[in-house]
């Protein structure tokens, strides 16, 4: 794969149901990115209908009619394989990936099998039911520092980490204040440095390093004005920059993306090395989100970058 630049903006006007908010957790991210797109998509000259998804999606689109649908949409529902079915009965064409790969990819579990067995790095884990996982007592599932993850969610949403100071399993756990399903995801948690890595078809971003405040790039992090701080290219040894951004590639072709995916990476220099922690199918496309800015800084503009996804819309993807 090659670095992405130069990539030239060849529009026919099209009439885009641009698809926005959704019921997932992620809900106010998507309403952000889809406002962004939105402007992009008619400053590029398409029409634009901009849908809050609902379970009326497949009426609201029988009504609009569209050339094809950009999916803006964050989290369950929208970037796990649902929209995305709905979409191919309906055989309108759509950005980002199909219904196999997203579902995959949002499943933290089944991605990492498909990472491993293609040689990408992964840190060890445990599967629980939430109730085993929740017992207030000493005896924790793993040596501590540990991350407690849902299985299928994203934007950092629900994670939590427990530290060695840590004397009895969180209360995060308890039915009263977890409501991301009765299976969870217990990793080792890894320290070290936050980068990340964009694919775009056959082009790979430049890495970028991310700085919090927080112990992790959580929501926050990620979605506040000031959250974080984004070095890229990341200032990281070229062996390591390399690596990285194979081990995205790989990551996008193994889980059979489309479109643009960003694959998070832990790097320890001083351990284990670099860890690959998961693959986002829809990157965020807010003005904090990471994405527009590895594009921007490997040469291609915001509204290049949305214009590219119209042109590889399709079905059976």
């Amino acid at each position: 794969m090659s670095s992405a630049s130069n990539i030239a903006i060849n529009v026919e006007p099209k009439q885009i149901a641009l698809l926005l908010g959704g019921w997932s957790p992620e809900r106010d991210v998507s309403l952000v990115s889809g406002r962004e797109c939105g402007k992009a998509l008619r400053a590029l000259g398409h029409q634009v209908t901009e849908i809050d998804v609902g379970r009326d999606l497949a009426q609201r689109l029988g009504e609009v009619q569209p050339d094809l649908c950009f999916n803006a949409l964050h989290g369950v529902g929208g970037e796990d394989g649902e929209v995305q079915g709905v979409l191919e009965l309906l055989e309108i064409p759509y950005t980002h990936s199909g219904v196999g790969a997203s579902a995959i990819a949002m499943d933290k579990i089944r991605s990492k099998v498909l990472f491993a067995n293609a040689g990408i790095p992964v840190t060890s884990d445990l599967l629980l039911t939430r109730e085993s996982a929740a017992l207030d007592t000493n005896n924790h599932p793993m040596d501590r520092p540990y991350v407690i993850k849902p299985v299928n969610q994203g934007s950092s949403v629900g994670i939590t980490i427990v530290h060695d100071l840590s004397e009895k399993r969180p209360t995060c756990l308890n039915p009263d204040q977890w409501d991301f399903g009765e299976v969870v995801m217990i990793e080792t948690y890894i320290p070290g440095r936050e980068l990340t890595c964009g694919v775009m078809g056959k082009n790979i971003f430049e890495v970028l390093e991310i700085t919090t405040k927080s112990a992790f790039y959580d929501y926050s992090a990620k979605y506040d004005l000031g959250g974080s701080a984004h070095q890229v290219p990341a200032e990281i040894p070229d062996d390591v920059k390399q690596a990285i951004r194979e081990y995205s590639a790989v990551a996008h072709s193994v889980i059979g993306c489309r479109g643009v995916t960003r694959t998070d990476f832990r790097y320890d220099a001083d351990g284990i090395g670099i860890i690959a922690l998961e693959i986002n199918t829809q990157p965020g496309m807010t003005p904090v989100s990471l994405i527009p800015e590895m594009a921007a800084a490997t040469g291609v503009g915001f509204e290049q970058l949305v214009q590219w996804l119209v042109e590889d819309a399709s079905c059976q993807r």
